[in-house]
């Protein structure tokens, strides 16, 4: 495994994403509250790019919302734009599949680079 630099943090203001080539793949990094992600630009249902998809949060019944729908999650979840898939950011979670998810790719942060581990 390598680290690459692939931007500043300051290119990538909290609620914001971009996108980076490194070794000839797409990454999405993404400032969720302040901290850095990053997560392939490929959705797992038809290789879809999923980083260019929009950032929002959920709407999301259980029982500790006595099955009402609440809005959660704001500004965590990334939509696949090709067929509406929506992942969790930082865990790479499908919620519509639970036990589907994209593999997130390890990310640091050091002297306000970001650097992703390949």
């Amino acid at each position: 495994m390598t680290e690459f630099v692939v931007a500043n943090v300051a290119d990538v203001p909290e609620g914001t994403h971009i996108i980076v080539q490194v070794r000839g793949r797409e990454v999405g990094i993404f400032n969720v509250h302040g901290k850095i992600h990053a997560l392939p630009n490929n959705c797992f249902h038809q290789n879809g790019p999923i980083c260019l998809g929009t950032v929002s949060g959920a709407m999301v019944a259980s029982a500790e919302t006595g099955w009402k729908k609440v809005w959660s999650f704001d500004g965590e979840i990334v939509m696949c734009p090709w067929h509406a898939l929506e992942f969790n950011i930082a865990t790479g979670q499908c919620l519509a599949y639970p036990n589907k998810h994209l593999t997130p790719i390890p990310v640091r942060v050091e002297d306000d680079v970001i650097k992703v581990i390949l």
